[in-house]
């Protein structure tokens, strides 16, 4: 481990140092309990521009899930209706009360992500055949 000096202004000190001891830590492990958590938060997944009606929301597990903007319906739902159940975006788009746009987008948005949601698809399979 490294050390760092910081300079905090004092009312930031201080109510960092209440906080810390709220939670029964040291201010030092405050200080890198919320530096983490802070590189965590920016280490995820960053907006694309090139799918503007696609943004992130935290799940149950903490991760951040690809929605489409509005609705809360998860991409990889599309993804699945698309690829396991066979049906074609205009067949998706009534399906769930979406204009066929937003279907082809979410679409475009698996392959270009498409790693990431069939993880999050696959462990979600693996969770559901645990509870079954």
């Amino acid at each position: 481990m490294t050390y760092t000096s910081l300079k905090l202004p004092i009312q930031l000190q201080q109510k960092a140092a209440k906080c810390a001891a709220s939670q029964g830590v040291s201010l030092e492990q405050f200080i890198i309990w919320a530096v983490a958590e802070k590189v965590g938060i920016l280490s995820q997944p960053q907006e694309d521009a090139a799918f503007p009606n696609i943004t992130y929301r935290r799940g149950a597990s903490g991760e951040s899930v690809p929605v489409l903007r509005g609705t809360g319906l998860r991409v990889q739902t599309l993804v699945i209706a698309a690829k396991k159940w066979g049906l074609s975006s205009s067949e998706i788009a009534a399906e769930y009360d979406l204009n066929e746009e937003l279907v082809e987008e979410a679409i475009a948005f698996y392959a270009a992500y498409n790693e990431a949601i069939d993880n999050a698809i696959a462990a979600e399979e693996t969770l559901e055949s645990i509870n079954v």
